[in-house]
């Protein structure tokens, strides 16, 4: 079905849209973005890691993990593939909203077909500017993850370790991730 563009919308405007219209897109700029279409393989990933970072922040108390939460990144509704929110930020999480209003310590996209590696390391910026103390990109067709953080800006392969900061104590090498879907 054919949408018009929608434009000129606010974070606001944005949690007042029926889900059926909110539902997969992102606020970039007062625009609707469609982020859907994400394959099979995308998708397995993305809950592998929501699964193995929110295990280890649920046992260690460290924080709550979850995937395609929307935050407001400077008036913009953005879902990470996965994020993460420590526990000194919990209190600041409304259940009742769709689009956050604090962002994640952690991000954590994955390239798709539809979610080119420059959108993301747009997005990546955007997050860092608004306070998201670590941003990781995972890119399965190069087995190379981007991470972007106050401290570094490097680029790993399959034989490093995925040791995100915000959820301290937690690593797996990241050809161990890659490798299973």
């Amino acid at each position: 079905m054919f949408m018009a563009a929608v434009t000129g919308l606010t974070i606001d405007d944005f949690e007042q849209l029926p889900d059926d219209l909110a539902r997969n897109h992102e606020l970039d700029d007062g625009e609707l973005i469609d982020v859907s279409g994400n394959n099979l393989q995308h998708n397995l990933l993305r809950e592998l890691l929501a699964r193995l970072l929110g295990m280890y922040a649920e046992e260690h108390r460290l924080g709550l993990v979850v995937s395609e939460q929307e935050y407001n990144f400077g008036g913009n509704a953005y879902g990470p593939d996965v994020s993460f929110v420590g526990e000194s930020k919990r209190p600041l999480l409304n259940m009742s909203l769709r689009v956050q209003r604090v962002v994640p310590d952690l991000a954590i996209e994955i390239v798709s077909a539809n979610d080119t590696f420059e959108k993301l390391a747009k997005k990546a910026k955007r997050y860092r500017a608004c306070g998201t103390q670590e941003v990781w990109i995972f890119c399965k067709e190069t087995r190379q993850v981007f991470l972007f953080s106050e401290h570094r800006r490097v680029i790993l392969d399959e034989n490093d370790e995925f040791r995100p900061e915000p959820i301290h104590g937690f690593g797996i090498r990241i050809g161990d991730l890659l490798d299973r879907y």
